[in-house]
């Protein structure tokens, strides 16, 4: 599920940054924190997948105007049953009407709204001061909150223009959360929670989402206990403010029915270093790889490759030179909660060799292990001995605890996209931004696997005759992966233990059979695929990106719930080497048969949800009922056969691209992906 954050004319950047901080401070193991602009709200189908909807703080007169296509959907999503967030503008936005800075020149603005969440006036501002694009008419406050802890004080509190909501206590849909404490605030209702149909929206007039002991909150902080006389009231301890600014955003997202994040789950405000290795057995590949992309390059170290989206700073590896660059980024927000996501800046990757890197560079994935585990694989599945000429898929891994995108870095830097040997692991323990279909995004908690291979294939006959592939059948590599992952899981979970409960559903899901509260199979979520391509000349550079719940059940479900109640030796390193032993197997029969994916066929279908299953495709007007018997052997097309001419000599087919199409197995629909 996604909380989803309003971006776009009116939006604060400074807001927007701190709104999805602390939102994803509080969720990030559960949901999606992502950006929506104005256009996406109103035509594209968000609402379904959408646990909350933020409106943050910056200037209402913009959302008014940018939102107003939106209006309906956004009134629809809350009144049935849909969550709401609005802060300071947004809080503005979502009231009955406006009267802010009213009498004041040019800064006054008054107006009905249309969504009305709050049906009364939210008026403003409560403190006296404000300038655009200006922090220096903004203060720190103390409210008393009206929630679960009743009379609770919460000092330093950033304030910049926000409104009160004006006789509140006599709407019977509203509930005050919280009341202004200090000087012309005193009594006037900071934040409410409305009832809005079978929904809920909660409005605050000040910036709860500002850190306190950093950045502009810290800032106002101090400017207002040197100027204010009742600073000497206020606790002195920033940290203990923080603690419980924190503890609010956390009572609201669950005021709003959402649930918390894990407690102590390490927060990450940017990329860590990563690490070029290779399988023991394969000495001097990782300088090898990087020495023929880049040999005028590879004279420096550190080597310095700027490239499209990123730019790259290898290095040969040193337990000095890790030690440092862990230093210098310091990347844990949860020691320091007010470092602003960033992620620009130069991409460290160290060249390691022998045993390099050691366990205690790479915490939260075993890099020695996983490379066992791929040696003990292969064997069994008739895959080649390797050599530093020829290796195995995984074989050749670049490994970061916490990259942007596994895919990104590949696919949007054509430098290494192009001349990186093949294949290539890019793996990661937790993505910042990581991809999905289209504009998706994956979520990347903690337990979750996240990869990308590198390949490599010619699209024309001639030299590389033996790694020929038609660009018409590169659109099965997507079915190949999912079909591997199937596969590998089924072995490492063992059949009868979990691992006949891993199905395919069409095009690039990876689901589980689990049983629900009621008893009753239901079919949830474990991974995801994507893939993407780059022609250059007769070859063409493939990025297939994965990610596999192995340990997070949240928010759907993962590989140790399907294996719950049997002795299942389950981890990380152990997952990722089937998958690649399963993948290169296919992928050489694959390429092999130039493309074909006959090879697979019947092993697909079988382990797909859909044989025979009776949809209806709303991509055809007027929509038509359909049984879905297949896929089209030569593209790969989705194949349904229509209800009225199933048992006809002569069938009437429609075939449906997985790219552009989207299938709601829920409701029974092939609809258009937008």
């Amino acid at each position: 599920m996604n909380v989803l954050v309003l971006s776009g004319p009116g939006v604060s950047d400074t807001c927007l940054e701190y709104t999805i901080f602390s939102l994803k401070s509080v969720l990030e193991s559960n949901y999606t924190v992502q950006t929506i602009s104005p256009k996406e709200l109103s035509s594209h189908p968000w609402a379904q997948s959408c646990a909350l909807l933020v409106i943050p703080g910056g200037r209402d007169l913009p959302y008014v105007s940018s939102l107003a296509p939106a209006v309906r959907v956004i009134n629809d999503y809350v009144n049935n049953g849909g969550s709401f967030l609005g802060i300071c503008a947004g809080a503005y936005y979502a009231s009955g009407r406006v009267e802010w800075e009213v009498g004041n020149g040019g800064y006054e603005v008054v107006g009905d709204r249309p969504h009305r969440f709050f049906p009364g006036i939210a008026r403003g501002c409560v403190y006296p001061g404000f300038k655009y694009e200006s922090d220096t008419g903004a203060r720190s406050i103390s409210l008393e909150l009206h929630t679960s802890r009743e009379g609770t004080r919460v000092d330093g509190i950033f304030y910049n223009g926000g409104g009160e909501f004006v006789d509140a206590e006599t709407f019977p849909n509203v509930k005050i959360l919280a009341e202004y404490l200090d000087d012309e605030g005193a009594g006037k209702t900071a934040a409410v929670l409305c009832n809005v149909g079978r929904g809920r929206a909660i409005l605050w007039g000040p910036h709860l989402e500002f850190p306190i002991n950093s950045g502009p909150g810290f800032v106002t902080l101090n400017r207002t206990w040197t100027s204010s006389t009742v600073g000497s009231s206020r606790s002195q301890d920033p940290s203990s403010m923080e603690s419980e600014r924190i503890a609010l955003i956390r009572d609201t997202v669950q005021l709003l029915g959402l649930k918390l994040g894990r407690s102590g789950q390490r927060t990450y405000s940017g990329p860590l270093p990563q690490f070029l290795t290779s399988a023991p057995s394969l000495s001097g590949l990782p300088w090898q790889a990087f020495s023929q992309a880049f040999p005028a390059e590879s004279k420096d170290d550190p080597a310095r490759i700027p490239d499209i989206n990123d730019e790259f700073l290898f290095r040969k590896y040193s337990e000095e030179s890790v030690r440092n660059a862990l230093a210098d980024e310091d990347h844990d927000s949860s020691t320091n909660p007010q470092t602003e996501i960033s992620l620009g800046g130069v991409r460290q990757i160290f060249i390691c060799d022998g045993d390099s890197p050691k366990v205690s560079d790479t915490p939260k994935f075993n890099i020695h292990a996983f490379h066992q585990y791929l040696a003990n694989t292969r064997p069994a599945l008739g895959l080649p001995q390797s050599s530093n000429a020829r290796w195995g898929i995984g074989e050749l891994l670049l490994y970061g605890e916490a990259v942007t995108s596994t895919q990104t870095l590949l696919d949007r830097n054509p430098k290494l996209l192009g001349n990186l040997p093949t294949p290539l692991l890019s793996l990661a323990s937790h993505q910042l931004s990581g991809r999905g279909r289209g504009a998706n995004v994956w979520l990347s908690p903690a337990g979750c696997l996240q990869f990308s291979i590198m390949l490599r294939v010619s699209t024309e006959l001639g030299s590389a005759k033996d790694r020929y592939v038609p660009p018409p059948r590169l659109v099965f590599i997507q079915y190949l992966m999912g079909l591997a992952v199937v596969e590998a899981c089924r072995d490492v979970l063992g059949i009868g233990q979990g691992g006949e409960r891993v199905r395919l559903k069409w095009p690039n899901d990876i689901y589980g059979i689990v049983q629900n509260e009621d008893g009753k199979e239901e079919k949830k979520k474990l991974g995801g695929i994507i893939v993407s391509t780059s022609f250059s000349g007769s070859s063409v550079s493939i990025v297939v990106g994965c990610g596999v719940n192995v340990f997070n059940e949240r928010p759907s479900t993962s590989l140790s719930a399907l294996a719950r109640g049997h002795q299942v030796d389950l981890s990380m390193e152990k997952t990722a080497a089937h998958i690649m032993a399963q993948f290169e197997s296919m992928w050489a029969r694959f390429v092999d048969a130039r493309g074909s994916f006959d090879p697979f066929m019947d092993l697909y279908l079988e382990r797909w949800l859909h044989s025979d299953e009776q949809v209806t495709l709303t991509t055809v007007t007027p929509h038509k009922s359909v049984r879905i018997v297949g896929l089209t052997p030569d593209h790969g097309l989705l194949r349904t056969v229509t209800e009225e001419s199933m048992w006809s000599a002569k069938p009437t087919y429609i075939d449906l691209q997985p790219d552009g199409n989207s299938f709601d197995m829920m409701a029974g629909l092939i609809k258009t992906k937008t």
